[in-house]
């Protein structure tokens, strides 16, 4: 276990080569959901993630030999971005190992930071074998991405930062994966001040910290999650320990849940934000009433989200709140059709994107038509009121659930 000293310490080492990230009011989600949040902006770090903390931490505390040898690090994101960039800065050759479905982004951004980058494996279990086995093999020193202490203390200066920036702050979410984030978070906060309460945010499919404190035995769910960056099954157990000893509650959001919060992040504070940050905000936005009255901080942990993912997420989030919608008619297939209800859409202020005109589908009649029509609107109460004008004009329109 840390102490709040190795954290303080931690920050003394790191302060002149990490930013200095801002604690913000999230003014336009702090309207909407009630209570007064403040983002700690970690996308802003070096690697866009509070990974590059823990990891230069770690590597200082090598000696000249240790250095000259290099360093290896098993990771597929952030944790692989932020060793390959500060050895790099270092001058410390680094040998990161990758699951061979790494995205090509994130092995490219890796290589970009200096890192040499070994694809094996399918999963990261198989990585991480393959990890061990070279650090013994060519005598390079292994940084883990959680269950070290030295990486604890250097995520845990972001506590540390958080509260002098914002000494009012009531309490804390801090995303969960390995325990190394919450751990230094919560050892510098409760240093500083006790009665600030710090809650730990998981992916339900990833619940191990959660079910061990309801008494839960069964392992967790594992597989696809969108907050991949806390995409751990058994997180280090002096972590464990540290969490229990200074994390008042940990809770769990679903993957709607947290698809939902990113896109919020993004829509309200025009800040891309990975998963992970998604998970600690769809906590606060589950159990609203805990955080009512109260200064809530959540850490952003990070901005690493691939962008076809984030493509796709935003048009859905458009699609659930009303503001593409694709709407179908059953017309008669006679000419000028099509330019009516584009008239009566342009007349409601709403936008045609899309138009796919079906004849030969056999689910109408001959002399009858199929039409699709994607709109952009204001909201979902904007899309009720025009299909009601539509209707008005004689026209049989649907919403459709997908765009």
């Amino acid at each position: 276990m840390i102490t709040f000293q190795d954290v303080c310490s931690a920050r003394d080492s790191i302060r002149s080569a990490t930013i200095l990230t801002p604690t913000v009011k999230a003014a336009r989600l702090s309207i909407h959901l009630g209570i007064d949040l403040y983002l700690k902006l970690e996308n802003l770090q070096h690697t866009n993630a509070f990974k590059a903390r823990g990891a230069l931490n770690k590597l200082l505390t090598l000696n000249e030999e240790e250095r000259s040898r290099g360093v290896i690090a098993c990771s597929a994101g952030n944790h692989a971005q932020g060793v390959a960039f500060h050895a790099t800065q270092l001058g410390i050759p680094s040998t990161i190992v990758m699951p061979k479905g790494t995205p090509f982004n994130k092995v490219k951004r890796t290589e970009d930071f200096g890192g040499k980058v070994v694809l094996y494996g399918k999963n990261f279990d198989e990585s991480v074998g393959e990890t061990l086995r070279l650090a013994k093999e060519k005598n390079l020193t292994f940084i883990h991405p959680f269950d070290d202490p030295a990486v604890i203390a250097g995520q845990g200066t972001l506590g540390l930062e958080m509260m002098e920036q914002r000494p009012d702050l009531d309490v804390v979410v801090v995303p969960i994966g390995g325990g190394g984030l919450i751990a230094g978070v919560a050892t510098a906060i409760k240093g500083i001040n006790p009665k600030v309460k710090v809650i730990g945010a998981q992916a339900e499919v990833y619940d191990a910290v959660a079910a061990k404190r309801e008494g839960r035995s069964e392992p967790c769910k594992g597989g696809a999650t969108l907050a991949e960056g806390i995409a751990v099954k058994e997180p280090a157990a002096g972590n464990i320990e540290m969490i229990d000893s200074l994390v008042d509650d940990v809770y769990t959001a679903s993957e709607y849940e947290i698809e939902e919060a990113i896109f919020d992040l993004l829509s309200d504070e025009k800040l891309v934000a990975e998963g992970a940050a998604g998970a600690g905000l769809a906590v606060i936005r589950k159990h609203l009433p805990l955080f009512k009255g109260k200064k809530v901080g959540l850490v952003v942990c990070g901005g690493n989200i691939d962008s076809r993912l984030l493509s796709t997420l935003i048009l859905r989030g458009l699609v659930r709140d009303g503001r593409i919608t694709r709407l179908r008619f059953e017309i008669d297939d006679t000419p000028g059709q099509l330019s009516d209800i584009s008239r009566i859409i342009g007349e409601a202020g709403a936008n045609v994107i899309e138009v796919i005109h079906q004849r030969m589908m056999q689910s109408v009649s001959l002399k009858r038509a199929e039409l699709d029509i994607v709109i952009e609107a204001r909201d979902r109460l904007h899309v009720e009121e025009l299909m009601a004008r539509l209707r008005e004009r004689g026209f049989i329109v649907h919403m459709m659930d997908q765009v």
